[in-house]
């Protein structure tokens, strides 16, 4: 094959991805050319379902391939909308009968490691010969650049401005950019499909790729061998696959971390539609629209001046029609008066962060679109999807709404366990409100909300990787998160999720992971949580399906009895109550209450609550919960004696979190005893000094409902002689905390006074 051949036949059109101005050139180019082969960059595993793309789907759709090896599956994404150049080449290229091909390696192999989406362009490898450009052409960034240059400027030679700009792009001689591993994989085996093209076609030859690509295939397509290559086979035992998955313009945006392609999907379907000016004209509108229906207000004065500044900033920018830039930035001077935090998001490439201004966060909404993509009713999906729909419909939920399970009855049972599923596989539009969870106090009902979403159907087809069904797409989840579990909160989640999704069988394994890092653990309060979800599903057996399982009892044992363990030798400093310890004293409560056969002795817990609460290198907290502990199970307790270690300012309402914590109960069922005993202990302390225990003591009846808040203020009220106790416990119209800062600084003004003989009332 001669170079002149090649200059005759082949014709490489670079292109940026969904870029209207290089999809417009290639629709123009085809039919100019009328070419025997339209070749372009996608997986080329695909080809022989490419009549799955000529179905009539409303645009943007996708290519979703994955790639799953045991329990790792590896996503890749290759976006089409109406504007992308390569869905251009696809229509274009059948309209006129050429042979159309993907030509790029599939998305599971190694040169596509790391990359979620095909179209990522080599941008990031570019930033030198773009900085140049940008710094000439005097623009915020790359795209601003293209407008500048493709977008919005004169279509004259649009073709040779395009190669020359990516001749530049990749550069020559010392300037090249170098090419990774991965460019060179491609781009080797995108010369391979076209020398074969060229070789088994005597018409011209049309290659649609990343501009970053042209300059190399190109030139690699002028040696070589014209065998047609092979497309590469996945390793062993990787199972790989392929579907079509509806689109948004809201996962096109690079303002919502798209890594490819233009921002602002919506401004660019209508330049696409309708061209710079119209374009221009009705995003105003859309913008204004989106602003006043927020309640921003914008007036015909601030639209009027808003023309003005863009039509000024265009002419500035050297620009015949308004470009995205040029209204943006017209918009944003009109309607924002305040200082910005944040640079305009435009002005870099990124997502939006936080401290954006109001009014720009809804331009750049009203810019992305809500467009979302429609696949043909008769486009093949993975068996997930069908088995899913027909669950939902068996079971009556596949309709939107606010739903109530009892969880004994056998069909809402059946019906929780879906749900979860769906929970586990991130179903956008299905959310759990309340209903079991890890710990003592399990219900039978659970309360859902089931809402319509755009992304519900890609969603299940992308999870189609997981599993045909969708019990078995969810416990795929449920392994890949046992295999990544590196603590015990962690493994204590799984335990409760596996048994709440119907997979019962799996927690055997989980299970036996838990106890292993129970007994290495040294955090009480993780320990705690294991035991609680534990518990929870030995009792409620009923409910969760997981009857005669000996794993949960063995989990349960290993649990007390390294709580034990670790609390009788917790020595720390006094600070503020450990909410996680004092909960897991709770859960080892319940296991001595409900599965005495499993945990301690209550007297075996009473002696090491005892020693605990008189010790006084143990922390206020686990000494006042240690005492509890000791109560619930009838050991008597003498309060005061117990809080005289603890009984300090800075220590006082630490001990009552642990005391109120564990036995809540039992403080409220006794007539007086403790109440009396605290209402001495307060009662003793200075009024400095009750300032400096208030938030801690604050937290420590935050532990009571209000209902029983009051009835320890009627029995207070009633020791002191009667009285209010409902204005006790009202709430105030200014935080406690507030009015006792005041109260100190009251107490330091009056000693100031007395120590200056300044005092009202007395000689001066």
């Amino acid at each position: 094959m001669t170079a002149d051949t090649l200059t005759d036949r082949l014709h490489v059109q670079g292109v940026r991805h969904h870029s209207p101005a290089c999809a417009r050139l290639v629709a123009d180019r085809i039919e100019a050319l009328r070419p025997a082969a339209v070749l372009i960059e996608g997986p080329a595993d695909f080809n022989d379902r490419l009549d799955e793309l000529a179905l009539e789907h409303e645009l943007p759709v996708a290519i979703y391939s994955y790639a799953s090896t045991d329990l790792a599956v590896r996503r890749s994404w290759t976006p089409l909308c109406d504007y992308s150049p390569e869905w251009a080449a696809l229509t274009e290229g059948r309209r006129i009968g050429a042979d159309v091909r993907f030509i790029d390696l599939p998305a599971w192999h190694d040169a596509f490691s790391g990359i979620e989406n095909r179209y990522s362009d080599a941008e990031r490898r570019y930033t030198d010969a773009t900085d140049r450009l940008c710094r000439a052409f005097a623009v915020d960034n790359t795209d601003a650049l293209w407008d500048h240059l493709v977008e919005i400027a004169d279509t004259d030679r649009l073709e040779a401005r395009l190669d020359q700009y990516f001749d530049i792009i990749r550069g020559e001689g010392e300037d090249a950019v170098d090419a990774s591993a991965s460019d060179t994989a491609r781009e080797a085996h995108m010369a391979a499909w076209i020398r074969a093209a060229l070789a088994e076609h005597d018409g011209p030859v049309l290659v649609v790729c990343g501009g970053f690509h042209a300059p190399a295939l190109r030139r690699l397509a002028a040696t070589g061998t014209a065998e047609p290559p092979e497309i590469p086979s996945p390793p062993e035992g990787t199972e790989v696959g392929g579907f079509l998955v509806p689109y948004s313009f809201k996962r096109l945006d690079s303002f919502g971390g798209y890594q490819s392609g233009m921002p602002s999907p919506e401004y660019y379907q209508q330049l696409w539609e309708q061209g710079p000016g119209p374009a221009a004209a009705s995003l105003v509108q859309r913008i204004t629209m989106r602003l006043r229906s927020k309640g921003i207000h914008v007036s015909t004065s601030d639209l009027i001046g808003a023309r003005s500044l863009t039509d000024g900033l265009a002419r500035l920018r050297g620009h015949h029609r308004p470009g995205r830039t040029d209204l943006l930035d017209g918009l944003a001077s009109a309607l924002i008066s305040d200082d910005l935090e944040q640079p305009l998001p435009w002005t870099r490439r990124g997502t939006l962060t936080p401290g954006t201004h109001p009014v720009v966060v809804e331009m750049t909404a009203a810019l992305t679109g809500g467009r979302v993509g429609r696949l043909h009713p008769a486009t093949p999906a993975p068996p997930l999807v069908a088995d899913a729909q027909a669950e939902l419909e068996r079971l009556g939920l596949d309709k939107d709404g606010d739903l109530r399970l009892d969880l004994v009855k056998p069909r809402d049972l059946e019906r929780s366990r879906a749900l979860h599923c769906l929970r586990l596989l991130a179903l956008p539009g299905v959310s759990r409100n309340s209903g079991p969870a890890a710990g003592a106090d399990v219900t039978a009902e659970e309360h859902w909300t089931l809402r319509p979403h755009t992304d519900r159907l890609p969603s299940l087809i992308e999870a189609g990787a997981l599993g045909a069904t969708l019990g078995d797409a969810a416990q795929t989840v449920l392994e890949q998160r046992l295999d990544g579990a590196d603590d015990l909160n962690a493994l204590a989640g799984l335990l409760f999720d596996a048994a709440l999704c119907g997979r019962a069988h799996l927690t055997d394994s989980i299970g036996t992971a838990v106890e292993a890092a129970v007994a290495d653990s040294g955090d009480v309060a993780a320990v705690g949580r294991a035991l609680g979800a534990a518990l929870a599903l030995w009792r409620h057996d009923h409910l969760f399906g997981t009857a005669g399982s000996d794993l949960y009892a063995a989990v349960i044992t290993a649990c007390c009895d390294r709580v034990l363990w670790l609390v009788e030798g917790l020595h720390a400093a006094p600070g503020p109550a450990d909410l996680g310890r004092l909960q897991a004293l709770c859960a080892l409560r319940d296991a001595v209450r409900h599965a005495p056969d499993l945990a301690p002795t209550a007297e075996w817990v009473t002696r090491s609550a005892d020693r605990i609460a008189l010790d006084p290198q143990a922390p206020p907290d686990l000494r006042g919960a240690a005492l509890g502990l000791a109560w619930t199970f009838g050991a008597p307790t003498d309060a005061a004696a117990a809080a005289e270690g603890a009984a300090s300012p800075d220590r006082l309402g630490d001990w009552l979190s642990g005391l109120f914590a564990v036995a809540r109960e039992e403080v409220i069922a006794e007539e007086q005893g403790v109440v009396a005993a605290v209402d001495d202990l307060v009662g003793a302390l200075t009024e400095d000094e009750f300032l400096v225990a208030l938030p801690a003591l604050r937290q420590a009846f935050g532990m009571f409902p209000p209902r029983e808040r009051g009835q320890i203020a009627e029995r207070i009220v009633s020791a002191r002689g009667g009285g209010d106790a409902y204005a006790l416990t009202a709430r105030l119209d200014v935080d406690p905390l507030t009015t006792a800062a005041a109260m100190a600084l009251e107490a330091r003004v009056d000693a100031v006074l007395e120590r200056e003989h300044l005092h009202f009332g007395g000689e001066s």
